[in-house]
């Protein structure tokens, strides 16, 4: 890890040496001398590292190296700080001479000269301990780690799927038969998966919780990550939310945008304390057969908390499934040994098949062929793995990027590192070996994922941005940032370091999680190497340097500001899970964060906490300080998940390294100088309107406008007036673009040749919102806005009139178009080729769309809501929506009548119809599908057509009744 931190500063010294060559002036020869020093620091470091688990006196080395690129790094940083205090205040001064200026600066340029001397000499000393203390053996790296790592997206081969990670079909079957077996009494029932770490017990339980038989055999289901950070308020809600508020991606992503029956009742959920919660819950699930499914139990206490609340005397076949490392818990919570399923491990045969499938991935064959020799050697590194279905795939991975010879193989078998196993329930060693093979930017991307609290599902794209604010991510030629990024998770993927939670409709991936094994890996790697610190885990002592603190609870344990004064070195990164930092902790913390680099301030409790600032009566809600001007360094900002209207400060626009300004969907008002953050990357505030630039301003600042912002590849705000002219058509690195709130006012033809012009864009998110006879919009926080009621002429032209063709955005493959169309061009040519999503609310057509969008033949979402079509008849011919796999249609409220021709949509899987009232028939056509998997319908839909059929019974009841969800 000492490796990542000099590389990553040196490159830093570099850039800063090319960009910032006058600020140095003289002191730029001694700059550049700690440079040289870093870089052949860095040669040594990658044999140090791998040495100085066995060797105290090449972990000492190690560290010293490490403290002294910390210090340089604080001694650097602080002085481009004071010289940008120095600029500003000299600014307000400009009567001055200049040689005012130059003495001012003397003082400043003389303690960098002197205080980098002393680390140069620091430095030297270290480099000179390395002969004296006999680490000779120590070697510099001739070729660069980084060959190791996949270099482009077609380089990477296929990840072998979770259910190929444990041998689970005979278990699934038996567990299975446990949780839809009748029982002789209609008392709700515990069934447990037991078994240790790594084992596979959680992609046990998720294949059967998966199972059609067993989804339908349950009115509501749930599941919930239990953990050792055990709090039964917040596992008590989740239940709640799951069973009462079925999870639907596409009604939580309308939820953002409007208000929906159930967000008030919701609100009242989250507001509730704990025993009510409970009660409530419990009252609930007395009426329904119900399944909860609670991972990772660490102790009776999880039990005794939540039972009273799972009612005993439930509907006829409620189950409750726990999977537990200790058999003590199984047998407290079930009433049967009949009812613990005893995860075994795999035997030799099965070790084997799921070490070859690992380490031979992507090449083409499922059975390898191997020399005797190397066989021998498979075989034998297998047993070390002792049938461990983790430790059998984090070991393939790791060979899986080695060469196929008896070296190289030789060379895992003989690791040091397998020492470090503790009994035989233990791969800590084999996960080690692993993670000591990383490059050092890999290592450095691994720790990072374990500042997420535990059994969290991690959203790759916030993982991806924190990394590039981090440092970590070395350039690759013109290759973007983002893609290379995007290269290094997959490779963490490769090596079943991390796991994919859930992919996009285009295949990449969208979250990821981390198996706690690994994470208790990341976690102490990262605290040896003082990479992070976590709050909760930090003893009365006190680390002597903290880089990076993460927060994941509401439980202040120590004083975070006398723990901050402790440390050696600079706080750079400050993450915090937890929405209860008060005004005062935050008060505590303005002397220790000058330098931060990373500040993400997301609210992951259920329910929301306000922010740690002050309230402004006139916006409604908190004001950023202004003092966050001083943080000159930072590259992330990132606050969300908080109920709050923001405001942020003019202050703003001196952080001019950001990279990354997150709001997520707090409704936010930001000023015109964002616009001068020419370094910004993503600016994701969807719901936040940026202020407009006056005359006068325009006058003594010169214009500012988007254009500016030629490095955004993310845009998400709510439309205004700077979307006047042909700014937005220049940003032309743009990959995704959403537009909230736009009025009539922005549809003009510099807007719609603008978007024209983008042709990179990935994603596209337009909402139209002026010209409805709806009378309400609602932001993220459910609160009502009223709008004036417009009554809408429809011989006129309505909203998106000037939408030009987009067949020459050859990238995109998501659009969201939300406002009236007059209607849909009928010539396949306007629509982008291969679009794989797309979503159509409040367009009020009237000619029936799936006329023209049968044709497109990439096509596999579509969602029409929100009378999006007015008519009472859609029809699917046959040849249609070949592609199709699922289609979702949220009220429309004028459909009686839904036709789905013989030939139409063969591969649809999924079908949603939700709330459209006058729509008493099931779809016709509907049970010849024979892909379909899930029909969803909510509200009166199809409640009619339903009925009939199941007292009808016979065939078509039996295949409705498979289906329907």
């Amino acid at each position: 890890m000492a490796e990542g931190t000099v590389t990553f500063f040196a490159e830093k010294l570099s850039n800063l040496i090319f960009q910032e060559a006058s600020v140095f002036g003289e002191v730029e020869g001694q700059i550049k001398l700690l440079r040289n020093e870093l870089e052949w620091m860095g040669l040594f470091l990658t044999d140090a590292d791998s040495k100085r688990v066995y060797n105290k006196r090449v972990k000492l080395w190690v560290n010293q190296i490490r403290s002294a690129t910390h210090e340089a790094e604080d001694v650097i940083d602080e002085f481009i700080l004071n010289m940008d205090h120095r600029k500003r205040r000299l600014n307000t001064l400009k009567f001055l001479p200049t040689c005012v200026g130059m003495i001012d600066k003397l003082p400043f340029i003389h303690e960098l000269d002197s205080r980098v001397k002393d680390i140069n000499a620091m430095i030297g000393a270290i480099m000179a301990n390395r002969s004296k203390y006999g680490l000779e053996v120590l070697t510099a790296s001739s070729s660069s780690t980084a060959d190791q790592a996949v270099s482009h997206k077609e380089q990477r081969a296929p990840v072998v799927e979770e259910s190929d990670v444990v041998e689970i079909i005979d278990g699934a079957n038996k567990v299975k038969q446990m949780l839809i077996m009748k029982v002789e009494t209609s008392t709700r029932s515990v069934v447990s998966i037991v078994g240790m770490g790594g084992l596979g017990k959680t992609t046990l339980a998720k294949n059967v919780y998966n199972q059609r038989d067993v989804q339908e055999h349950f009115d509501c289901k749930a599941w919930v990550y239990v953990s050792q950070e055990f709090r039964a308020r917040e596992i008590l809600l989740a239940i709640a939310l799951h069973v009462m508020f079925p999870d639907d991606e596409e009604k939580r992503k309308i939820e953002e945008i409007r208000e929906t029956p159930s967000d008030e009742a919701k609100r009242k959920l989250e507001e509730m304390r704990e025993n009510e919660l409970g009660e409530k819950l419990c009252e609930f699930l007395g009426e329904k057969k119900y399944l909860v499914v609670m991972d990772d139990v660490w102790s009776r206490e999880v039990w005794n908390s939540l039972r009273l609340y799972l009612p005993k005397e439930a509907k006829d076949g409620s189950k409750v499934l726990i999977t537990t490392r200790n058999q003590e818990i199984a047998l407290h919570a079930t009433s049967s040994k009949a009812f613990i399923y005893e995860l075994r491990i795999m035997n030799e045969d099965e070790s084997w098949q799921l070490f070859l499938k690992k380490a031979f991935r992507g090449t083409g064959t499922t059975t390898p062929t191997l020399t005797m020799e190397l066989e021998d050697l498979g075989k034998k590194i297998v047993t070390k793995c002792k049938g461990l279905p983790l430790a059998i795939v984090v070991l393939g991975g790791l060979l899986s990027t080695k060469e196929k010879t008896k070296e190289s193989w030789e060379k895992v078998l003989l690791s040091r590192e397998w020492h470090l196993d503790q009994g035989p329930e233990s791969c800590t060693g084999i996960l080690a070996l692993s993670y000591n093979d990383l490059p050092y930017y890999l290592k450095s991307c691994f720790l990072y994922c374990g500042i997420f609290p535990e059994d969290s599902e991690i959203e790759a794209w916030h993982l991806i941005k924190l990394w590039l604010a981090e440092g970590f991510i070395q350039r690759r030629g013109k290759e973007r940032l983002e893609d290379i990024a995007e290269d290094y998770m997959h490779e963490l993927i490769h090596r079943s370091l991390i796991q994919v939670a859930d992919r996009r409709i285009n295949g990449r991936v969208k979250s990821c999680r981390m198996h706690d094994l690994l994470r208790d890996l990341a976690v102490s790697q990262a605290k040896d190497a003082n990479f992070f610190e976590v709050h909760e885990n930090m003893d009365s002592t006190f680390p002597i340097s903290i880089r990076r603190l993460v927060i994941h609870q509401n439980l202040i344990n120590h004083d975070i500001s006398q723990c901050l004064h402790n440390s050696s070195s600079r706080l750079r990164s400050l993450v915090s899970f937890s929405g209860t930092m008060g005004k005062k902790s935050w008060g505590s913390l303005q002397e220790h964060i000058k330098l931060l680099t990373v500040l993400n301030l997301s609210d992951e409790e259920v329910g929301g906490h306000v922010l740690p600032w002050d309230t402004d009566e006139e916006v409604g809600g908190h004001v950023l300080p202004r003092d966050i001007g001083q943080l000159i360094h930072l590259k992330f900002l990132c606050i969300k998940g908080f109920r709050s209207h923001v405001k942020l400060p003019s202050s703003i626009s001196r952080l001019v390294n950001l990279q990354s300004l997150d709001l997520g969907g707090n409704d936010c008002n930001i000023p015109h100088a964002i616009w001068k953050l020419k370094k910004l990357r993503h600016l994701e505030c969807r719901f936040s309107k940026v202020s407009s630039q006056s005359r006068i301003n325009k006058c003594v600042n010169g214009y500012l406008g988007v254009e500016q912002l030629t490095n955004l590849q993310t845009l998400a705000l709510e439309g205004g007036s700077w979307l006047e002219g042909d700014g937005l058509g220049k940003l032309t690195q743009l990959r995704s673009l959403t537009l909230s709130r736009c009025s009539n006012s922005c549809l003009k033809t510099e807007f719609f040749e603008s978007i024209d012009k983008l042709t990179t864009l990935e994603f596209l998110n337009l909402h139209f919102t002026e010209g409805y006879t709806k009378e309400t919009l609602v932001n993220r926080r459910g609160s009502v806005r009223e709008k004036k009621n417009v009554t809408i002429d429809h011989h006129n032209k309505t909203l998106l009139p000037g939408l030009m063709p987009f067949s020459h955005h050859a990238y995109l493959y998501e659009l969201t178009l939300l406002g009236m169309l007059e209607k849909l061009s009928e010539q396949i040519e306007f629509y982008p080729p291969k679009l794989l999503r797309l979503v159509l609310w409040e367009c009020k057509l009237t000619d029936d769309p799936m006329m023209i969008l049968k044709k497109l033949s990439s096509l596999r979402i579509l969602v029409l809501g929100y009378d999006a079509y007015v008519g009472e008849k859609m029809v699917c011919s046959s040849g249609g929506f070949l592609q199709l796999e699922s289609l979702e249609l949220l009220e429309l409220n004028e459909l009686e009548e839904l036709i789905i021709e013989r030939g139409a949509m063969n591969s649809l899987k999924t079908l949603k119809i939700m709330y459209c009232g006058k729509m008493e028939k099931l779809p016709h056509g509907l049970l010849e599908q024979t892909n379909l998997e899930k029909l969803s319908l909510l509200g009166s839909s199809c409640h009619k057509s339903i009925k009939e059929i199941e007292e009808d019974g016979g065939e078509d009841w039996d295949k409705l009744r498979k289906i329907m969800c």
